[in-house]
């Protein structure tokens, strides 16, 4: 196991760590989800690299697509509950109230 691979796995699992521990903000959990996406496109990426893959490349651009659709939805999320509520605190957002 070269560096590159260890380094990217443990970008990964910083993405872990960050979103169970960052749960008090919505923007900060976004990006903890965006660290865990990039991490497994980087991931694959050098994994098909080194394997001389094609095919895992078609999947890594289609994760590249949807961390980027997930990315613009919460952001679209965060923007309309900052709104609503005033605030970006998870724990202060109920949904259920009117």
């Amino acid at each position: 196991m070269n560096i590159l691979s260890t380094i990217l796995f443990s970008l990964f699992f910083l993405g872990i760590i960050g979103v169970v521990i960052n749960r008090l903000h919505l923007l900060s959990l976004l990006l903890c989800l965006e660290l865990l996406l990039i991490s497994l496109f980087l991931n694959i990426s050098t994994w098909s690299q080194l394997h001389e893959s094609l095919s895992s490349l078609n999947f890594s651009i289609l994760l590249l697509t949807l961390s980027a659709c997930e990315a613009s939805a919460g952001l679209a999320l965060m923007v309309s509950l900052s709104r609503s509520h005033n605030t970006d605190l998870l724990a202060n957002i109920n949904l259920l109230q009117t």
